[in-house]
């Protein structure tokens, strides 16, 4: 969701965390290598995103509105633009069916977006600056995955969650809602009650975005693949669809995406591509 080009590093978190996170990561900007704006489009994961340095900002209507460290970075049904110069980031990927529960808090209003929100965790940002000023990258991840455990040994195991979740997972999306229903021993409705209130979304909604991180990936490093071969191998009824769905997560079409895939990879700052 949220990545740069240069100095991004990615940590596996650990066993504990494995079904509820699916990465820790670092990244730097540094002031005059671009543009104090950058686009965030939409993927299939939840962010929870430190920052430090300069100060950070959301476009909304044409208005910055700054965010406070931490934010959320939930799941988007469109691009978002944040604007900053220099600062450093540590954040954790997390699975969108899980975030909440992490973090003890409610799905909010279930539209997905930044969220701004009072926690605990935030009494982490001065430990975590004084590492990162330090230049203790790998320290300051330790000290975030330390948190996580302990909150994750808090949570009751709901395994239906986790059982829907790995079933969309290995999937990668292309899966009907009555599969993911039987993947985790529940009826349709039930599954979907309980996954709009830990994600804030339908298992469609979340399908659908796993399946445009993959379009989209796919045309990053491959940008003259073809899109009809590709709406069929992703589980698009045709390419007409699978445009139609691209250019509501992205704002274009896929082959402006791939046309434009070159010379955005020229830019030092890349917010949108994922491993």
């Amino acid at each position: 969701m949220l990545t740069f080009k240069k100095h991004h590093l990615e940590f596996d978190p650990p066993e504990a965390l494995q079904d509820s996170i699916k990465c820790f990561w670092y990244d730097k900007r540094i002031s005059g290598e671009d543009s104090s704006n950058f686009e965030v489009l939409p993927d299939g994961y939840a962010e929870i995103i430190f920052y430090f340095g300069s100060t950070c900002s959301v476009s909304h209507n044409g208005i910055l509105q700054s965010l406070p460290s931490p934010f959320i970075m939930g799941l988007l049904n469109q691009p978002v633009t944040l604007n900053s110069d220099s600062m450093e980031v540590i954040a954790i990927r997390c699975f969108p069916w899980t975030v909440f529960d992490l973090l003890g808090l409610t799905s909010g209003t279930g539209k997905g977006g930044v969220y701004l929100f009072e926690h605990p965790i935030a009494k982490l940002q001065l430990a975590l600056q004084t590492l990162i000023e330090s230049n203790k990258i790998e320290e300051a991840i330790a000290y975030v995955q330390e948190f996580f455990v302990n909150a994750q040994s808090q949570i009751p195991a709901e395994s239906m969650l986790f059982k829907a979740g790995t079933a969309m997972r290995k999937a990668k999306g292309i899966i009907p809602v009555t599969e993911v229903a039987a993947a985790a021993h529940a009826t349709v409705r039930t599954l979907e009650r309980n996954f709009k209130q830990s994600s804030g979304h339908s298992v469609k909604d979340v399908a659908g975005l796993m399946r445009f991180e993959q379009v989209r990936n796919h045309l990053w490093h491959y940008p003259y693949a073809n899109i009809s071969g590709l709406a069929q191998e992703l589980g698009y009824t045709d390419q007409s669809h699978l445009s139609r769905e691209f250019k509501r997560y992205s704002g274009t079409t896929p082959g402006v995406f791939a046309r434009n895939a070159k010379k955005i990879l020229n830019n030092d700052f890349v917010a949108f591509v994922q491993s």
